[in-house]
């Protein structure tokens, strides 16, 4: 099944006006932590990773999409990557996770969509592992998949996200800057009350603890009470009272890829400080919340062959010792990335006539200001 002519017009020509023409919060002066990011303050300053979106935005009733980031542009089956997975809270549904668990390692792209289309993309991914040239012989593929749900917005039920959506997404997907905010997996989501959706940041660390860089991408769909720069942003909009002026459920899926040699016991590790990150928003991981970290190293040196003559493996790692700087960086690119999603958010009319506001910038940056948070 082709995808709708709207969609691909959505796609290919809105996104990228949507992309050149949002502020994210860095443009504004406001600088989250103290590390620097790369080039593109994306999870794509991490080299040979990439990211592809398919978004449906069409009739009155269809909020959703599709983003897959491809941690190199290789056969990933074939060159598997180390990997972690860590449970913040688990009221959701992400495929693929005990393999993760057992195995430490990543076979394939990771793919967000929304909750209702998980078997959908876990479908698209196993066809589209076993159609690359190599994997002929292939009986087995753990396809990743994580989801939030975006049924307030999104004709959730209709699951109108389609395979060869997966399929675009992945094919799609490249390097460079990544658009944020109502696209793929983040069309129709929520953050905080306001508009959610896709977001990104990166950090390198300085040349003394390694240089290395660590890339964050987030589907945000959570809630709590916001809090930007350590301002409490969401109680002086009065976005908050004791029972909420919004249902703090929801998810949040956060990616964290780096190209620091890692194994999977410390990719867990570096995947628990992603929840530091969330929390140093506002976010609370309430009862409702899937909140999940997938972590990746993409370190050529420590793929895993699928096959090899020799029983043993020997890759190099860092030690313990190394990691606070990649923690650090973790942290501070998680909480951007969650607050480039708000940034990038726009007012959003969904199923139902249902309307959620984006995030009132121009009030955000005079508290931002006030508090002496902006340069």
């Amino acid at each position: 099944m082709s995808q709708p002519k709207s969609s691909l017009f959505y796609t290919f020509f809105l996104i990228p006006l949507l992309m050149l023409s949002q502020n994210r919060l860095r443009d504004h002066g406001v600088e989250i932590g103290v590390l620097q990011p790369g080039t593109f303050n994306a999870i794509t300053d991490v080299p040979g990773v990439q990211v592809g979106h398919t978004t449906h935005n069409e009739s009155e009733n269809i909020r959703t999409g599709v983003t897959a980031i491809l941690p190199h542009s290789g056969n990933i089956f074939q060159e598997k990557v180390p990997a972690a997975i860590y449970v913040g809270n688990g009221f959701g549904k992400l495929a693929g996770y005990t393999q993760v668990k057992e195995l430490g390692n990543l076979e394939t792209p990771i793919v967000l969509t929304n909750t209702l289309n998980v078997s959908t993309a876990m479908n698209a991914v196993i066809g589209y592992t076993l159609e690359q040239k190599g994997n002929e012989n292939v009986r087995s593929v753990n396809a990743v998949v994580g989801e939030t749900n975006d049924g307030y917005l999104n004709d959730i039920r209709g699951r109108h996200v389609i395979e060869a959506d997966v399929i675009q997404a992945i094919s799609s997907a490249t390097s460079g800057t990544v658009p944020e905010g109502n696209v793929g997996a983040g069309t129709g989501t929520i953050c905080f009350g306001f508009k959610g959706g896709i977001g990104t940041s990166s950090r390198v660390l300085p040349k003394k603890s390694g240089g290395y860089t660590v890339g964050v991408l987030v589907q945000s769909n959570f809630g709590g009470v916001l809090q930007v720069a350590g301002v409490e942003v969401g109680k002086k909009l009065g976005h908050y009272s004791e029972s909420f002026k919004y249902s703090p459920d929801g998810s949040c899926m956060m990616v964290v890829l780096t190209d620091a040699p890692l194994d999977s016991r410390n990719l867990e590790r570096l995947a628990k400080r992603a929840m530091l990150g969330l929390s140093r928003t506002g976010g609370i991981a309430s009862n409702g919340s899937g909140d999940y970290v997938i972590a990746v190293s993409t370190a050529e040196e420590c793929r895993i062959p699928y096959e090899s003559e020799n029983p043993i493996q020997t890759v190099p790692t860092l030690r313990n010792e190394a990691m606070t700087p990649l923690f650090l960086a973790t942290i501070e690119a998680t909480e951007e990335a969650i607050l480039n999603s708000l940034f990038a958010g726009e007012t959003t009319v969904g199923r139902d006539g249902h309307k959620i506001e984006a995030l009132p910038k121009e009030k955000v940056l005079e508290m931002l200001k006030e508090a002496g948070k902006m340069d």
